[in-house]
């Protein structure tokens, strides 16, 4: 008899975590060992059982699903994740395929398309969607220009991210707030958003991003 695949569902909405429990079940050979709402228990459960499969969700309530991955991958390198998302995939998928996740899902999946990732998964594949599989392209490094962030730019980014506010930014590069909201204007604009929020999402899937001190 083959050996049972152990799977964690990490999702903060009990309705949709016991849906994709109850799911991922009915696949063959698939034993789900609980479902978590947060990241840090995901952490702790992972740490403590070290499950074959984890479906984690892209976003929660403690920390973002791309860092729970990075997390994992780097102390799991053979377990298998799979991000269940309701963000667009395009804007994330060449950051999640860095961090080596076996397959990224869209929360508006069906049933049959969830239990087919999960089956080519154990068979040593993945499945992408046909629109993002016909967009795909070699990577050449390159970026518009309009998208191109400067190194001041950058750095403002990272400080945001972990928490800094505008008159800390200001005081750490030597410019006056108001320089610093003119700065993160144009940002924004390069980015192609309009919120803090959006951001931050688009800016933490980016080459830009750096999880180090600044």
């Amino acid at each position: 008899m083959s050996e049972a695949i152990k799977a964690l569902v990490v999702d903060d909405h009990p309705l949709v975590a016991n849906a994709t429990k109850a799911l991922l079940e009915e696949v063959d050979r698939v034993e789900v060992i609980g479902t978590v709402p947060t990241a840090r228990e995901c952490m702790e459960q992972a740490s403590l059982y070290v499950p074959d499969l984890v479906f984690l969700d892209y976003h929660l309530p403690d920390q973002s699903g791309m860092e729970v991955a990075a997390w994992l991958k780097n102390r799991f390198p053979g377990m298998h994740i799979v991000i269940f998302t309701g963000v667009e995939l395009t804007g994330i998928l060449d950051k999640l395929i860095e961090i080596r996740v076996s397959g990224v899902l869209s929360k508006e999946s069906s049933e049959r398309t969830i239990k087919n990732m999960v089956n080519c998964i154990l068979d040593g594949h993945t499945m992408l969607p046909l629109s993002i599989y016909h967009r795909m392209q070699m990577n050449t490094g390159y970026a518009p220009e309009d998208e191109r962030l400067e190194e001041e730019e950058i750095l403002m980014m990272n400080l945001m991210v972990k928490g800094a506010t505008h008159e800390q930014i200001a005081a750490r590069i030597h410019m006056s707030k108001r320089t610093v909201d003119n700065y993160l204007r144009k940002i924004y604009a390069k980015l192609g958003v309009k919120t803090r929020v959006e951001a931050f999402e688009k800016f933490i899937t980016s080459k830009y991003y750096t999880q180090d001190e600044v």
